[in-house]
């Protein structure tokens, strides 16, 4: 729709690409799409090659377009972000949650937001099953979705105790809930790589904290990963390796504390509010 009116107006249309539609839909399943989809698809596509130009969140996004013909000239990474100067790194002993939550002295392994159909939980609940005994370790989910209810059930059903439960936190207190754990998991379908950039990340890295990414190893964030150093990327169905990889950190804080501050410098560098929003200021005024 936009396409055309901008073609009658003689203005021009920048797609900004949060989730790649209608693949996301034909990905996860969702029926009433799939008959759908070659349609949509085209449609989608005449929008992006009109446009003067395609903002999308990561390189593999970007792949996707170029797949489909999209020229690399009309497509750019402004990748999504984070304020720094609201989210900054609290230590444990000033973050009062930690102590509210009953989590003092524990290695917390935190995940918060959406716990929705985008993500691998399967390979957390193993994960968690692993190290139920484990007296130093506590899993934190903060937030809510679709599959929250499923994730309760499987941690009682495998007696899994040493796990907490917190809804959503409000804006103001992101700084503190952020820092609450002492590693992130980040999830996301390896058949969506591409479709979906999981935008938790940023606030995690400005919380500098490391990142457990449940995932494809050439990923989005695997690559942020592994460039910047701060977290390590385990495919879906590799609970030892989640569990092993937990357990080092649980074992060297030091060596946590490291990748935690190297994801505070990665953001400051590549991933802060004020630096996108330069690059889409530089877009709008070319």
């Amino acid at each position: 729709v936009a396409a055309i009116i901008v073609r009658l107006r003689g203005a021009r249309l920048i797609n900004w690409i949060q989730d790649l539609f209608p693949e996301v839909a034909v990905a996860l399943g969702v029926k009433s799409i799939v008959a759908l989809s070659p349609l949509l698809v085209r449609v989608r596509n005449y929008s992006l090659r009109v446009a003067h130009s395609n903002v999308v969140l990561g390189d593999r996004m970007a792949g996707r377009l170029h797949a489909y013909g999209i020229p690399q000239q009309h497509t750019q990474v402004i990748h999504n972000w984070s304020d720094g100067r609201d989210i900054t790194p609290v230590g444990h002993d000033q973050n009062r949650l930690r102590h509210e939550w009953g989590l003092d002295g524990k290695f917390v392994i935190g995940y918060s937001g959406n716990m929705g159909r985008a993500h691998d939980f399967q390979t957390l609940v193993d994960c968690a099953d692993m190290l139920k005994n484990a007296s130093n370790v506590a899993f934190l989910f903060i937030g809510s979705g679709a599959q929250q209810g499923w994730i309760k059930d499987q941690m009682l059903a495998h007696e899994i105790h040493n796990v907490h439960f917190k809804p959503y936190q409000p804006r103001d207190m992101l700084a503190l809930s952020l820092s609450v754990p002492d590693i992130h998991i980040v999830s996301l379908l390896p058949s969506l790589e591409g479709l979906i950039v999981p935008s938790k990340f940023y606030g995690i890295a400005a919380a500098g904290r490391p990142v457990l990414n449940i995932g494809d190893k050439d990923g989005e964030i695997a690559r942020i990963l592994n460039e910047c150093a701060c977290g390590h990327t385990v495919e879906p169905g590799d609970a030892s390796g989640a569990a092993q990889y937990i357990r080092t950190l649980a074992g060297n804080r030091t060596l946590a504390e490291t990748l935690g501050t190297n994801a505070r410098q990665a953001f400051d560098r590549s991933f802060d509010k004020t630096i996108a929003m330069k690059k889409w200021s530089a877009l709008l005024d070319s």
